[in-house]
């Protein structure tokens, strides 16, 4: 609908959001295969899992999003140092934005609602896909609506500047979130917090406590002090209850304790 009436009205705002959206199908298309690849359980090749799929997917996603911002932008400044251009139909055009807005913000809210259950960062990417279309949308609504108003046609390219830098900025939120994981960043500050308050409440003794993340799986390596006249069946029975214990807390959680005698 976007690329139609952005050819038929000459309009590059709604163009660039047509580009905005085929670039959101194709990330749509790799979260999907992600996810599906992510989900599969540990080999012999991948004895920790698939799950940094969904964060490269992630990158991959955010650098797609650049290019769609790019070539907005090119088009934008095309027809600002261009010839006059003509506009026509542009009402047809901000009754589109305006569906698109409508329908991305559903599909939008139902992606979140399902990446913040699964920690999925697929799925968390392709909802800031859309979230933005909703965001870019409604910027080129206004700004047909303006040329409609005033009849200043160069407000047209400006509007899609404005809707690249906006995507632009959303992109970089990503690919700093995607490409942290691929190098075994820690949890966060917070939820490292959260998981020291339980270890506590189990009056868990432990040092050198490491955690990491790929994709919706967990990790935690810990060095677990146990009193060194413990046999080792009782050792081992303890370590268990931690793990069952920090399992029922956090899905798809892999814990690897370290048993130290004192």
């Amino acid at each position: 609908m976007k690329l139609t009436v952005g050819i038929i009205s000459g309009s590059v705002s709604i163009i660039s959001e047509a580009i905005h959206s085929g670039m959101d199908l194709l990330a749509a298309l790799i979260a999907f295969f992600s996810v599906r690849v992510s989900d599969n359980p540990p080999d012999t090749r991948h004895p920790y899992g698939h799950g940094k799929v969904e964060n490269i997917s992630g990158v991959i996603e955010a650098l797609l999003i650049f290019i769609a911002a790019a070539l907005i932008i090119s088009e934008a400044i095309k027809k600002l140092s261009g010839e006059p251009f003509e506009l026509e139909i542009i009402w047809v055009g901000a009754i589109v934005m305006l569906i698109s807005a409508i329908v991305n913000s559903v599909v939008s809210h139902r992606l979140y609602k399902v990446a913040r259950e699964t920690k999925s960062i697929a799925l968390e990417a392709d909802a800031l896909h859309l979230k933005t279309d909703v965001y870019t949308s409604l910027g080129v609504a206004a700004g047909l609506g303006l040329i409609m108003i005033t009849g200043i046609k160069w407000l047209d390219p400006v509007v899609a500047i404005l809707v690249a830098c906006l995507i632009i900025y959303e992109s970089y939120s990503l690919l700093r979130k995607a490409f942290r994981p691929l190098l075994d960043t820690a949890w966060n500050d917070d939820e490292i917090k959260v998981l020291q308050k339980k270890l506590k409440q189990m009056s868990v003794n432990y040092h050198d406590l490491r955690t990491r993340v790929a994709g919706n799986y967990r990790f935690i390596d810990i060095h677990v002090e146990i009193p060194e006249g413990e046999s080792v069946g009782d050792a081992h029975k303890y370590c268990d209850m931690i793990e069952d214990k920090l399992s029922d807390e956090y899905e798809n959680l892999t814990v690897t304790i370290h048993v130290e005698p004192v």
